[in-house]
């Protein structure tokens, strides 16, 4: 699980979270076993507070873009505010079961 673990350190040295889950998803999709391709971030934080949903995912982006060009596939990013995190009763919502690929069956 090594990109994992890169991400949860980037994220971590990177913002000022209250709350963070990196989830391995690649299981769910068209992959090989034990991939580490896709993944779910839940991020929160006040440092959220003043930017758009546009300019959360740019900043994630930008910190863990270059690894799109290294065999990670997709983000599933949600980033909240403490406020926002709160409203949704701390729970991030579930991921959709992947159609394509192999799976799509």
């Amino acid at each position: 699980m090594q990109r994992q673990q890169t991400i949860e350190a980037l994220l971590n040295n990177s913002f000022k979270l209250t709350y963070f889950s990196v989830v391995n998803e690649s299981h769910m999709h068209s992959v090989p076993p034990n991939s580490e391709t896709h993944f779910k971030l839940t991020l929160v934080g006040d440092e959220f507070e003043s930017c758009s949903r546009v300019q959360r995912h740019q900043k994630v982006y930008k910190l863990l873009g270059p690894m799109l060009q290294e065999g990670l596939h997709a983000l599933a990013l949600h980033i909240y505010t403490i406020t926002e995190w709160a409203e949704k009763a701390e729970k991030a919502p579930a991921s959709p079961d992947c159609i394509g690929g192999s799976k799509s069956g």
